[in-house]
């Protein structure tokens, strides 16, 4: 297979290692506070031997658990070879009974009341003795492990499927990358239903038998007290979170590695976080469908992007292409295996490459091409604006498109603003709708809430 990390033994074989839990010591907490990693193994050969019963034999398995023990056991139980597990982008009644509509469910695992859809049946696991593992059953690493979920702006949920290989070899990469152990504690601001989450708040502490923190913190002093009170020396971030941090100090001198992705970290909060932590911030570049593609460390001079060893890349048109063992399998490829990564690129030195926006910021307006994010850079430039995002809608009329912008910042002066864009901005590329609100919206996983942004716009 392209791109395995190196000194990797095969799939198989480190699957059946961690499976057996030969990495970690059975009375070690997996969450800080909580579970074992034995409690953990014993919960989830209880769900495998429940998932083989004939009430619970089921295709596929809603996992809805805020419980990191809980998350992991469910995929460990997967492992063994019980079902599909389904992960939800928001636990609300609405996006559980939309997630039933596709994929027709019936059966959840979780750690609370939820508002399942009627005729649910709900498995609430308790951590268990440990017992010994005589005898593994058969493992494929290229089965489909889960199904991660997300919001549309269309309402309809998207799932992209992933496999064994897929997300344990990506975890596995970075363990050994970043040299991630039992010595690490590890705190995640983002949901562990989000694939970057999940990498780092299941996956890579089964790998590597990291400690990792109960919650998942998203104000600022929830954040620097779970990684100072706790001695954390990971932290697993997005780039909201980390301009919410700014003027704040959030280690104590524990934090080695600190990560950020699930979208462009701003250069000055980057700068901010760490002249404050005196760590470097490793900026994640990927997505669900391809897993991790690329880091950049600005602290070290990187400004271009330097691809995972595991991962070939091509530019082709000023567009990314990339091939992996991270790629969903429900992604499309070419014949050789390429995915299109719907971002354009610039080649770099040393095979690198810099990020010049999405492919698909290019929108017809007027018969013209706009590109989205030239606009808003524009807007982003002008005085008291924090943060905007720039979308088309259509008219009142619903006969053409036009472009519209949610702008953060309570000073800013929307008709000065609109007038510093006329001098900028060819009239075709101005937005005829500008709005301002304290914050942009975004969804769990700490991106921009899309459906939200257009519907305030609309408002």
């Amino acid at each position: 297979m392209i791109g395995r990390a190196p000194d990797t033994p095969d799939t198989e074989t480190w699957l059946r290692q961690i499976l057996r839990g030969d990495s970690c010591r059975s009375d070690k907490e997996f969450v800080l506070a909580g579970n074992t990693f034995a409690e953990i193994y014993a919960m989830a050969r209880e769900l495998r031997e429940l998932f083989s019963t004939p009430a619970c034999r089921e295709e596929v398995i809603c996992l809805a658990a805020e419980n990191k023990a809980v998350i992991a056991a469910a995929v460990l139980s997967s492992l063994y070879g019980g079902p599909t597990l389904l992960l939800p982008f928001a636990f609300s009644g609405r996006a559980l009974a939309e997630m039933r509509e596709a994929t027709g469910f019936t059966v959840a695992i979780s750690d609370r009341k939820r508002d399942f859809p009627a005729g649910t049946k709900v498995i609430c696991p308790e951590p268990g003795s440990a017992r010994h593992v005589h005898k593994l059953p058969p493992i494929d690493p290229d089965a489909e492990l889960l199904k991660l979920f997300t919001g549309g702006s269309t309402g309809t949920p998207k799932s992209w499927s992933k496999t064994a290989d897929n997300l344990f070899s990506e975890a596995f990469y970075l363990t050994q990358k970043y040299q991630i152990s039992s010595k690490d504690m590890i705190v995640a601001t983002v949901s562990p239903y989000h694939i970057y989450g999940l990498l780092f708040s299941v996956i890579i502490p089964l790998i590597s038998s990291a400690a990792v923190f109960p919650g998942t913190p998203s104000f600022p002093a929830e954040i620097a007290a779970a990684v100072i009170d706790n001695s954390a020396t990971v932290l697993a971030s997005v780039p909201v979170h980390y301009r919410i941090l700014r003027g704040r100090q959030t280690s104590s001198g524990s934090l080695r590695l600190a990560f950020s992705s699930a979208g462009m970290l701003p250069r000055a909060d980057n700068e901010e976080f760490c002249r404050r932590n005196d760590v470097p911030l490793i900026e994640v570049y990927g997505s669900t469908e391809t897993g991790g593609i690329a880091v950049r460390v600005r602290a070290e001079g990187g400004e271009a992007y330097s691809p995972f060893e595991t991962v070939d890349w091509q530019e082709r048109n000023d567009n990314l292409y990339v091939r992996s063992p991270y790629i969903a399998p429900d992604a499309e490829r070419d014949k050789d295996g390429f995915f299109a990564a719907n971002d354009r690129i610039e080649s770099g030195p040393n095979n690198s490459f810099f990020l010049r926006g999405r492919s698909d910021a290019v929108a017809k307006v007027g018969g013209k091409r706009v590109n989205l994010m030239e606009v808003r850079d524009k807007i982003k430039a002008q005085r008291g604006v924090e943060d905007c995002f720039v979308v088309t809608m259509a008219d009142s009329g619903g006969r053409e498109s036009i472009i519209a912008a949610l702008i953060a910042g309570e000073v800013v002066d929307l008709k000065e603003l609109k007038q510093n864009l006329m001098e900028q901005l060819e009239p075709y590329a101005r937005p005829r709708l500008l709005k301002k609100t304290a914050n942009l919206p975004l969804t769990a996983a700490g991106k921009y809430d899309l459906e939200v942004i257009k519907r305030f716009l609309a408002g």
